[in-house]
């Protein structure tokens, strides 16, 4: 099938790595290492490369958990 695509033009290794970006910005570098059975830090260069920011989405669900657990100001205990 490669020999055929390449007949016709077909450039498979961009759509490959166009794939890999994709699911490295959609999933953290542990999943990604794991399910493609790769180095973790092969895994976090990746997902550097394509712009996923998952230290900044932990981040942010740490303070809204943090938030979370927090009581309003002004409301009385029990109430």
């Amino acid at each position: 099938m490669l020999r055929r695509l390449r007949a016709i033009g077909v450039k498979t290794r961009q759509g490959r790595n166009t794939a890999l970006f994709a699911l490295a910005q959609q999933l953290p570098a542990g999943q990604l290492a794991k399910m493609l059975g790769v180095h973790i830090s092969v895994a976090v260069a990746w997902q550097r490369a394509s712009g996923g920011d998952w230290m900044a989405y932990a981040a942010a669900v740490a303070a809204r958990s943090a938030t979370k657990a927090r009581p309003s100001e002004g409301s009385a205990p029990g109430a």
